[in-house]
């Protein structure tokens, strides 16, 4: 009888550590989140030091990538770090780059035990981090929450591995399937709430994407406009094959205070490259295709990642949004839908394509499903 008191007893304690590591690892998450478009070419970590139960020290990486989560943490738990435990959404690194590795610090503070998200893919890591902690007597758990926590890092995971950011695809579109109405004669598919919950997600992405053709038709800014967060826009990009990008435009006005991105072709005249860099803009080369003629995607996706973009909004026209879709690279659908009719003579969400070989392909699958006043948001993520 002792024993199985004892056993209920044990058990019951495993039960509650679980509990508190899942809590603490969420507030991480949380943390982390915080970061999102502001970190690139960094990851958005998050981290808590708890101490008997105590959180005594939290952080998440600042805005540029430094300074890390990890060293933040720590600092804020200063003493109170000996003998206590660090939860990380990632691998805590373990090579130089622009600042110390996090492991160093991680192990000069006394820290008992880390419990880590998911193991980092970078080369320079990839394990050594957790690694060199075990080495130092540290008990390392990893693979708490991972699913959260690879979605979060989506952006640099994909970065790492295919040297392309993480695309979300934004479309707005009405009951039947149009994002816009012939002519494009203005017309509002979607209310406010679905409105500020796009500028939510500018906000979190490192960059914004749209073709000329958006540009000369609406002539948008593309910033992140809910009060108090202008400071998280986006980096604007634009495919101009043939730099047609107008110098009157909203873009080309505002370059110097939110940056401007134009992807080009070898083609392109210079005098214009030259206009639009003298007003502030970044003008790149990227390879083109033949058929159809445009501007090669993922030689554009390279070429942002290379500048370090880690997670890439696509807020484009039907041409644009059914080549990223034809190109195999949406890797997450955020579908606005409003609850009125546009008409058949309305322009279509995909251009060729039916919106159902999107939202019906086995690659995706409903990750979340929310009502935003009478408009429903659906996200989709890869299967």
């Amino acid at each position: 009888m002792i024993f199985r008191i004892l056993e209920d007893q044990y058990g019951q304690k495993l039960k509650d550590a679980k509990a508190a590591d899942q809590r603490f690892m969420q507030l991480a998450l949380l943390l982390g989140r915080r970061g999102l478009g502001r970190t690139w070419p960094n990851p958005a970590v998050g981290a808590v030091v708890v101490k008997d139960g105590v959180i005594v020290g939290r952080g998440w990486t600042q805005p540029g990538g430094r300074p890390h989560a990890e060293p933040q943490a720590l600092r804020r738990a200063g003493e109170a770090a000996r003998g206590a435990t660090l939860y990380v959404t990632l691998e805590p690194c373990s090579h130089f780059g622009k600042s110390p590795p996090c492991v160093d610090a991680v192990i000069a503070s006394g820290i008992a035990r880390v419990v880590s998200a998911v193991e980092d893919p970078n080369p320079e890591v990839g394990g050594q981090g957790h690694a060199r902690l075990r080495a130092a007597g540290i008990t390392v758990d990893v693979g708490l929450c991972a699913t959260e926590a690879t979605h979060d890092h989506a952006g640099h995971f994909r970065r790492i591995r295919d040297k392309r950011p993480h695309v979300i695809l934004k479309l707005a579109v009405s009951a039947d399937d149009k994002i816009g109405a012939a002519g494009h004669t203005p017309v509002t598919i979607t209310g406010e709430p679905a409105r500020t919950r796009v500028h939510q997600l500018r906000a979190q992405c490192d960059a914004i994407l749209v073709g000329i053709g958006t540009v000369l038709a609406d002539d948008p800014v593309l910033t992140c406009r809910l009060p108090g967060m202008e400071a998280r826009s986006p980096v604007r990009v634009v495919l101009d094959r043939a730099l047609r990008l107008p110098g009157d435009s909203q873009l080309v006005h505002s370059a110097r205070q939110t940056p401007l991105w134009v992807m080009t072709s070898d083609f392109a005249e210079a005098p214009a490259a030259m206009k639009l860099g003298a007003a502030g803009a970044q003008v790149m080369r990227v390879a083109t295709t033949a058929q159809p003629p445009g501007l090669d995607l993922p030689a554009v996706l390279h070429a942002l990642s290379d500048k370090g973009i880690t997670r890439l909004m696509v807020e484009g026209g039907s041409r644009v949004a059914a080549s990223f879709v034809a190109a195999d690279l949406v890797d997450e659908i955020w579908l606005l839908r409003g609850p009125d009719e546009i008409g058949a003579d309305g322009i279509p969400a995909l251009d060729a394509l039916p919106l159902s070989s999107l939202t019906g392909s086995p690659a995706f699958k409903t990750r979340a499903s929310e009502n935003l006043g009478k408009d429903i948001l659906t996200v989709y993520g890869r299967a």
